[in-house]
């Protein structure tokens, strides 16, 4: 090594908020329902979280697949909760 080509400083690095935490249910759910249940009526309330804090977080929803879209036995309400 040669001293003459030797430098030295200081650097700051501002490490940013990355989402690493994919959003997962609140809890684990088992829904069932009953044969004589009436139309509209609520089987099952879900929730989830994101361990990740916003803006990276929190910006999630739910949505049924193509084939329970088209199924009108089911819907999927947002309580914009």
């Amino acid at each position: 090594e040669n001293p003459a080509q030797i430098g030295r400083g200081y650097i700051a690095i501002t490490i940013l908020d990355i989402n690493d935490n994919a959003p997962e249910f609140a809890m684990e759910y088992e829904t069932t329902v009953c044969e004589n249940a009436q139309p509209g009526q609520v089987i099952q309330k879900i929730s989830a979280i994101d361990k990740d804090d916003p803006p990276n977080g929190h910006q999630f929803y739910f949505s049924l697949t193509a084939e329970a879209a088209n199924n009108h036995n089911f819907t999927l309400q947002d309580n914009k909760g």
